[in-house]
């Protein structure tokens, strides 16, 4: 039984909105960042990163009320306004090709603490604790937690009805992506939507595990305040058939001090391995890996006859070439901390990998074939975590589109 739940949000005014709003800026190179604080006034990384220039000499306490006092500055000078009375939105974002819809709303904490809303993925203590920090000390999110439901004839119903009226925003962004905004305002939508919510048994978190994580921290140091808001969390809720699910690549720095030919050796034994020479593969199945070692390609196909498996995780092409290939022959154990490893979205292209290897930076890159939302929640139903960066989600919700005030 989820509950969904409208909210009185905060939002740039329409003429500015395509101006406002901005990736998250972690997503920016500092000169793409220095660029658009420099020549861009209405920036919402005005607000979220507003130290720029010497970010490194402040502390976190005053950064986080820079970033409250700065986005108090935004609403003072009418570049974002509040809505008069609780709403939800239905927001789409169309990408080369692909096409995201999905319903903005508050999500209940109780349902995340109940499992209602189910997690596939571990969360890192200090990472939750610095944004629950950062959640108290500037109150607002405009960061919504990614969550999936079960595809429903009459939400999808509702949905190409509603894209029919006419939107509160509609613009182009520099990044070619169109984004859609329309309220849903009328009481009796409102109802309809909480009572088909309510017949769903369970969500899915696709994206936003330490935001919602977060969100319940929160609740539980200030609950006592009496605060409605913290009993919610903004998310983006879309059918689980409309989210797009790639692979996080790897890259090694080193064989752990074994030859190509010790290492191909080992990789033998639990591998089908067939030189690809310059021929750039990827995966086309479950159980199957690409490879990039000294300026050549290979295709490792897993000799899964022999695979026992006793969970859902066993079976996870990540797991597998943890227990397989990372830790027993790499000697990597940690896959969050170990510098040894790192990680390229399988959005990128893998000449990206090829181009690193070919530097000198890595010594060998494995491409994955990507997980699909049938593991992702047969892991969260059996309550198994998958391996740090195993899957990439999309959509990617722009920062300052829709402000959940706490």
């Amino acid at each position: 039984m989820a509950k969904i739940k409208p909210f009185k949000a905060v939002r740039p005014v329409a003429d500015k909105v395509a101006l406002v709003t901005c990736r998250t800026y972690d997503d920016y190179s500092s000169a793409e960042l220095a660029a658009w604080l420099d020549f861009n006034p209405y920036s919402f990384l005005h607000v979220i990163h507003p130290a720029y220039a010497n970010a490194q000499k402040v502390s976190l306490e005053k950064r986080f009320k820079a970033v409250a006092n700065k986005y108090q500055d935004f609403k003072h000078d009418q570049i974002l306004i509040e809505e008069e009375h609780p709403v939800f939105y239905l927001y789409e974002i169309q990408s080369k090709g692909q096409t995201f819809t999905g319903i903005i709303a508050g999500t209940s904490v109780k349902d995340y603490q109940d499992n209602v809303i189910k997690k596939h993925e571990d969360t890192l203590q200090y990472r939750v604790e610095l944004f629950k920090d950062y959640l108290h000390q500037t109150n607002f999110n405009t960061e919504p937690v990614l969550i999936t439901y079960p595809d429903s004839v009459e939400i999808n119903t509702f949905i190409a009805l509603r894209k029919k009226s006419k939107p509160v925003y509609e613009y182009s962004t520099t990044n070619k992506e169109k984004h859609t905004l329309w309220k849903i305002d009328t009481q009796s939508e409102i109802d309809w939507l909480q009572e088909h919510f309510e017949k769903i048994p369970n969500l899915y978190i696709a994206d936003g595990h330490h935001r919602s994580a977060s969100a319940e921290l929160l609740y539980e140091q200030d609950k006592h305040l009496g605060n409605e808001n913290l009993n919610y969390f903004m998310s983006f809720l879309i059918a689980e058939s409309n989210v797009k699910i790639y692979e996080f690549n790897r890259l090694i720095r080193d064989l752990n001090g074994l030859n190509k030919e010790e290492f191909i050796k080992k990789l033998s034994e639990n591998f089908i391995i067939k030189a690809k020479d310059q021929e750039i593969w990827k995966p086309q199945n479950k159980f199957e890996f690409g490879m990039y070692l000294d300026g050549s390609f290979y295709a490792l196909f897993y000799k899964h006859e022999n695979h026992i498996a006793t969970t859902v995780l066993d079976d996870l092409d990540a797991q597998i070439l943890y227990d397989k290939v990372l830790f027993p022959i790499l000697g990597i154990e940690d896959l969050r901390n170990d510098e040894r490893i790192d990680y390229i979205p399988g959005k990128q292209s893998i000449s990206v990998i090829k181009d690193l290897i070919d530097e000198g930076e890595f010594e060998v890159g494995f491409m994955l074939y990507p997980s699909d939302i049938n593991e992702i929640k047969a892991l969260a139903d059996n309550n198994l975590i998958m391996p740090p960066k195993s899957t990439y989600i999309e959509p990617k919700f722009r920062s300052g589109l829709v402000v959940y005030e706490l």
